[in-house]
């Protein structure tokens, strides 16, 4: 911890808003304390003598002339093993560690640290006394959790010869690990090390990804898919289902760690959230799915400040697990709520607003958040590929999707999973509009990108796509001179889509096999129900009854597949192809007769 230095007093107070003075030698962005009670700050504007600070909790009961303190570095996170299975606030406090002291509201001025000082680790080395090291390269491993093998990491400012290394055995966090010789002298390092929110951390080189994430959400994996690495928005209103589909996604998606982050939203949301977690198993391992998770909880009721920086400290801790090569993803709900804070903050400055009242520099914020987003070459001599996948939901008001928010951010991500209102009214979920959403990375996935897959995704999309536009063209159509101008071949394109939209994207997130799909399950049930189509024209060509065909019992089969389990689908998909061909071959023979 830096030698804290007192600079300065408090001039005026406004809500979490403090102007200090004498403050000459201060920098942007220094944390500092605040008052008797040493609340947390950050100065957000620097004029002559005089510092702006935002503070991280409630000034009730500040005087003016009481001190302020600057601590000489920025907002900072401890980073080392025990991050996972923690929830935070917006500034790394652990909230469970708050609330053994503070009870159910937090007490202000606690700050316990981040990581559990007492536990042990086994640390296992992998180097040499005498060997030369760079940053990001691996000293040993700690079995962080069961589905973490943690890597310790040389800083990436420190680079020099290892002098003396730490044997395996057990040691705290804070514990000397190695002696690094530099140009300048020796550096020691410990198991952990601090590192600014507000910088990206470095790494070689950007890499273009073609490894898609499977998430288990048929209309996300077959139609409008995502790579690691990747940076996705899920814009809907009040109800459409963000929170339900980031919590879905958290659950299912196959990346080694997930950074949750409740940034503003309602309380009993993220209460929804803490309190299943650890009761949830990872669909992939049957390890307890906390055990490869950070959550980071700033409700609405929490200082508008921390909320503000919560993303920061997620995407920090993100990069942190990049680093090791693993695959990171932060789920962000929601980024209106941080776009919210920047708003209010901004306000407290007296800056010139933007539309709808945004800073001027909402767009820029925003750009620096998704950037960071990336599959990477990692520091270090050992070659390693990481990545951070980003998935921010936004709360545009009344479902106005030209918001600035909404709008700045359709610039910058290359997914755009939009959530109707309708769909989610009729009980349609994820209520995803087929229509409205798009992927921008399908142009880098292939077939060879799905290595386990049999059947062409890609060819099966275009045609159930093909049929969805071709309805809805077909709807409006009917709508301006009725239906009862189409003919059987046309109606049974509403009926290929009526399925498509009821067995195949309406998806269950509580249902205990339909929550998650997958591809292999996702692409032979999409292609079961095109065959049933192509089956279904050709009758309709031989001049079958519509009504006969939609009565043929295989239907009840289709209906069923989603809840199917996957280790009984293979040999149920052979035989509901084998019903289609011998009830449509019946059908054809009795017709013709």
């Amino acid at each position: 911890m830096s030698r804290l230095l007192k600079r300065g007093k408090i001039s005026r107070i406004a809500g979490p808003f403090v102007i200090a003075k004498e403050m000459t030698g201060s920098r942007m962005y220094e944390l500092v304390k605040v008052g008797e009670d040493e609340i947390i700050g950050e100065i957000i504007r620097l004029k002559g003598d005089t510092a702006a600070i935002q503070t991280y909790e409630e000034t009730t009961g500040i005087r003016t002339g009481e001190k302020v303190e600057a601590t000489g570095k920025p907002l900072s996170i401890e980073l080392g093993p025990g991050l996972i299975t923690q929830i935070y606030d917006g500034i790394q406090r652990p909230l469970p560690e708050i609330q053994k002291v503070s009870g159910e509201r937090m007490q202000r001025g606690l700050i316990p640290p981040p990581i559990d000082l007492d536990k042990l680790w086994h640390f296992t080395p992998l180097l040499k006394n005498g060997v030369k090291v760079t940053g990001g390269d691996i000293l040993g491993t700690i079995p962080e959790t069961s589905l973490i093998e943690h890597k310790v990491l040389v800083p990436p400012n420190v680079s020099g010869v290892i002098d003396d290394i730490a044997l395996e055995g057990d040691y705290q966090v804070r514990d000397w690990v190695t002696n690094i010789k530099t140009g300048e002298g020796e550096i020691k390092l410990t198991f952990s090390h601090e590192w600014p929110v507000r910088r990206a951390r470095p790494y070689k080189s950007m890499r273009l990804s073609n490894v898609p994430i499977l998430t288990g959400q048929r209309i996300i994996d077959s139609f409008f898919p995502i790579v690691k690495g990747g940076a996705a928005t899920i814009p809907g209103g009040f109800g459409t289902g963000k929170t339900v589909m980031l919590q879905t996604l958290a659950k299912t998606a196959n990346v080694d760690v997930v950074v949750y982050v409740g940034c503003g939203e309602r309380g009993n949301e993220m209460a929804d959230v803490v309190e299943q977690f650890p009761m949830l198993t990872d669909f992939r391992t049957g390890e307890p799915l906390i055990n490869r998770t950070v959550i980071i909880a700033n409700t609405s009721d929490m200082p508008i400040a921390a909320r503000e920086a919560s993303i920061y400290t997620a995407m920090t801790i993100a990069e942190y697990y990049r680093d090791m090569g693993l695959d990171s993803t932060i789920m962000a709900d929601s980024t209106s709520r941080w776009a919210e804070a920047l708003r209010e903050i901004s306000a407290r400055l007296e800056e010139m607003p933007g539309e709808e009242g945004y800073p001027a520099y909402l767009s820029s914020r925003l750009a620096e958040f998704y950037s960071r987003a990336g599959r990477v070459t990692t520091l270090g001599t050992d070659e390693r590929h990481g990545s951070i996948t980003v998935i921010g939901a936004v709360s545009p008001p009344g479902g106005d999707f030209s918001e600035p928010v909404t709008r700045n951010t359709l610039r910058l991500t290359k997914i755009f999973w939009a959530l109707d209102f309708n769909l989610a009214h009729r009980r349609h979920f994820p209520a995803i509009n087929w229509l409205m959403s798009y992927s921008e990375y399908l142009k880098e996935l292939d077939r060879s990108s799905y290595d386990t897959l049999e059947l062409d995704w890609r060819r099966l999309r275009e045609e159930a796509m093909y049929l969805l536009k071709e309805e809805e063209k077909l709807r409006e159509i009917a709508s301006l001179v009725g239906t009862e101008i189409l003919g059987d071949k046309q109606r049974a394109v509403f009926e290929a889509v009526k399925m498509i939209q009821e067995y195949f994207l309406l998806q269950s997130a509580f249902h205990p096999v339909d929550m998650f799909c997958p591809m292999e399950k996702t692409a032979r049930m999409l292609d079961l129900i095109l065959k049933f189509h192509n089956r279904m024209i050709k009758a309709v060509e031989a001049d079958i009854e519509l009504s006969k065909i939609l009565s043929l019992s295989v239907r009840e089969d289709l209906a069923r597949m989603k809840i199917v389990k996957p280790e009984e689908f293979n040999k149920a998909s052979l035989e509901i192809e084998e019903k289609i061909s011998r009830e449509f071959d019946e059908l054809l023979r009795t017709g013709v007769e």
